[in-house]
Parts: C-alpha cells; structure tokens; sequence
C-alpha cells in the first residue's frame, strides 16, 4: 500500500514497552501491551513504513529479532537519554538521508523524543507527536476511533 504524500514518506515511530514476551522474537512481536499492539496497527494501516524506538536496541526494524530486555528510558538519566536519542538521530539519518523526503511520526512517550526530535527538526526533519498530551487511557481511545 503507497501511503507516500507529495512525495513524503511517512514513517510511524514506536515506542517500546515493559510488556514484552520472555523468548527472542521479531521486534514487532516482541511487544505485548494494548497499547503497543495498536499503536503497530496504527502505523502499519496509516504509514509507509514503521520502526520501533527501543530503550536497549535504538531503532528496530520490526522484523528484526531480538532478546527480551527489561529496559526502559524512563529509568535513564538525562545524559544517557541524549546518548540515546544521539545514536537513534544517527540511524534515522542514515537509513532517511534526505530529510526533506520523511516525515516522522511519534507514537512515544515523551522520553523517547525529547531529545531527539529538535536535532531531527534542524537537520530539516518534518517531526509530529499525535500522542503528545494524552494518558494512557485517552491513547488506548484514540487508537480504538482510528483503526476501528
């Protein structure tokens, strides 16, 4: 399915979760909350790509496979945050050299992006969070309106 808009490759960003499966599996099913699971549907319905932002691995292609992790950058001091978003800005500009082509979509709390959306935005990255601002619940909700 060609999502691309005027020439704009939608990428879907997903946050990693605690709820994970205790065996090595693809990324994508490595996760199990609610909220991961509709937020991979989401993506995987409404852009042209998706990826997982991951608190031990960085980016992840959802097929990738991985170990299972307890891993959170909520637990994260801010210096290991930014070392972290570093090294993620660093995989998106390598795997979306041209930023002007992509635009990123955050389905992260806001730990996963904070550092790592302004540098995105002045490396000319087209960045938006839908989540921002919203519980749990309100996301759990907003997902359920917009994949049925």
């Amino acid at each position: 399915m060609e999502l691309m808009v005027r020439g704009l490759h939608r990428i879907g960003l997903v946050g990693c979760v605690g709820e994970k499966r205790s065996s090595r599996s693809r990324a994508k099913e490595l996760y199990t909350s609610d909220l991961f699971v509709k937020a991979r549907r989401y993506s995987e319905k409404h852009y042209d790509r998706w990826l997982i932002l991951s608190a031990k691995y960085q980016l992840l292609d959802p097929e990738t496979c991985v170990e299972p992790y307890d891993e959170t950058l909520n637990d994260k001091t801010v210096a290991e945050r930014k070392e972290w978003s570093e090294a993620v800005f660093g995989q998106i500009a390598n795997r979306f050299p041209d930023a002007r082509a992509v635009k990123l979509y955050f389905h992260a709390g806001a730990r996963y992006w904070e550092f790592l959306i302004p540098p995105l935005r002045k490396a000319g990255y087209s960045c938006e969070t839908p989540m921002q601002g919203l519980r749990i619940g309100e996301q759990l909700a907003w997902y359920k309106k917009h994949t049925g």
